[in-house]
């Protein structure tokens, strides 16, 4: 580039600025501060102008719901620049619409008005580039909704802070990630309709979503799907570490990076667990504590020493460490007790995984674990940071409802076995080759509220020396009269 043209670029960079920091200011002084020290136009009629520290809204809402939004913005914006790095370093500004049809004609962007009328929101930004360097300004247009401003003032945030806000399928789903960000909680929590949908229609692979050719603005189903995707890689231990460093080399356009670069070889791992996550999505689900163990090592018990596997009430399924043929008998012992969370009356999740309950029943003779009645004790639950609620505290044979009960599943080729119950003591029938599988049986959305560990031991079905039932144990070194 010769230096005349630099010159003339830095001169251009410089007006930009120079108009941009203008008409921010003129926005702000034109906007007095209200009671809660935001800002507010004095005007009686048509929209006014709300400022915080990061966003300047324009909006109709009323003054209170105004304000709240702002605090949600900011709430979100604060999680948001932490996960990327990058502080936010320019106002990000915002028209806003509870009753678009009301604006005065002429006094808002048509375009963005015309999104707003469709039922969505954009993001329109406009700048300029040189090279690695850039001068964005970004402007958001958004319904009222609780969800599309969020969603937008990311795209705005990522267009300001990084000149760009990736492909589609990243700029979308880690908007509308970003949009559902909590501080201190990581479980899902998305809007009923969207888990309606992506509980009861077919996946879209993982294929459909990084290599076609889609375009932002398309469908909420297909911002859906993108969202699923963001979160499982984002939230799950197994992918996360390399989900930022791809989202921020994809920001920064970097050469020769791609999904597929990253995560080819481990494309058979991620279809499964993306598939699992959307199999037991509810509310509540934490990928985090669901996420498939690759790294255990499985060998074939021996008829002469047991093997012992530690389960967590907490968390999804755990490798046991044995491998086990199609048709053959095992025996197992729980020894230890959990405690699991009651569901709270309001929660929309059954009070029990009832799909799986059911595959249980569809393959009695795989199980001919001992029935007994469980050892059941009310306590509390220990979590800080969400309501307190009613514990059980129960052994491996659960509560009568099924909650609580040691179950199992069969892995292999990254296809899974009808899961079947199993309980505190007695034998079961492997239903096919492959992985041995356990956990608390719970509804996939409290899993984060139980606590406990059993210890269970595991012996081919024909060891010369059996394993014992850990409750014949325990009753003879009770103490008389307890």
């Amino acid at each position: 580039m010769t230096a005349r043209w630099t010159s003339r670029l830095l001169c251009l960079l410089l007006v930009a600025l120079v108009t941009m920091n203008t008409s921010e200011l003129a926005a702000r002084a034109a906007a007095p501060k209200s009671k809660r020290g935001k800002q507010g136009t004095t005007a009686s009629t048509g929209p006014r102008n709300y400022r915080s520290k990061n966003f300047l809204i324009h909006t109709d809402m009323p003054p209170e719901e105004a304000e709240e939004l702002l605090g949600r913005l900011e709430r979100m914006l604060k999680l948001v620049t932490a996960y990327f790095g990058r502080p936010n370093r320019k106002i990000i500004e915002c028209y806003v619409f509870k009753e678009p049809r009301k604006w005065a004609p002429g006094s808002v962007d048509p375009e963005g008005l015309a999104s707003v009328l469709a039922g969505g929101g954009v993001t329109k930004t406009s700048g300029l580039t040189s090279g690695a360097r850039f001068n964005m300004k970004s402007i958001v247009y958004a319904g009222a909704d609780r969800g599309t401003p969020q969603h937008e003032s990311i795209h705005a945030y990522c267009a300001q802070t990084f000149g760009r806000t990736g492909p589609t399928w990243y700029s979308e789903g880690m908007a509308e990630v970003g949009k559902y960000f909590r501080d201190g909680d990581d479980s899902v929590q998305i809007h009923p309709g969207v888990l309606k949908y992506l509980q009861t229609t077919p996946h879209k692979t993982l294929d459909d979503l990084v290599n076609s050719n889609e375009i932002t603005g398309d469908s909420w189903q297909n911002y859906a799907w993108r969202w699923a995707l963001c979160h499982m890689l984002g939230y799950n231990p197994n992918y996360s570490s390399r989900f930022k460093p791809l989202g921020m080399a994809l920001l920064q356009k970097k050469r020769n990076v791609s999904f597929n670069r990253v995560y080819g070889p481990m494309a058979p791992e991620i279809t499964f667990e993306y598939d699992f996550f959307l199999d037991h999505l509810v509310q509540g689900y934490r990928v985090d504590l669901c996420a498939w163990d690759w790294k255990t090592k499985f060998k074939q018990p021996l008829r002469a020493r047991a093997s012992v596997a530690k389960i967590e009430a907490g968390r999804g399924w755990q490798a046991s460490r044995a491998l086990v043929d199609a048709g053959s008998e095992y025996q197992f012992a729980a020894s230890g007790t959990w405690k699991i969370a009651r569901p709270p009356e309001t929660a929309d999740e059954k009070p029990q995984d009832q799909a799986e309950e059911e595959k249980a029943d569809e393959t009695p003779q795989s199980t001919t674990a001992t029935k007994r009645r469980s050892t059941s004790r009310r306590t509390r639950s220990p979590r800080s940071k969400s309501p307190q609620r009613e514990m059980d505290e129960v052994d491996g044979d659960g509560l009568e409802d099924g909650r609580g009960k040691l179950v199992g599943v069969i892995f292999n080729d990254y296809e899974l076995s009808e899961p079947f119950e199993l309980g505190v003591f007695g034998t079961f029938t492997a239903p096919m080759d492959g992985q041995l599988f356990l956990r608390c049986r719970d509804d996939w959305g409290v899993l984060a509220h139980n606590t406990g560990v059993l210890s269970v031991r595991l012996k081919p079905g024909d060891s010369p020396v059996p394993l014992k039932d850990p409750r014949e144990d325990a009753r003879a070194v009770r103490p008389a009269g307890k």
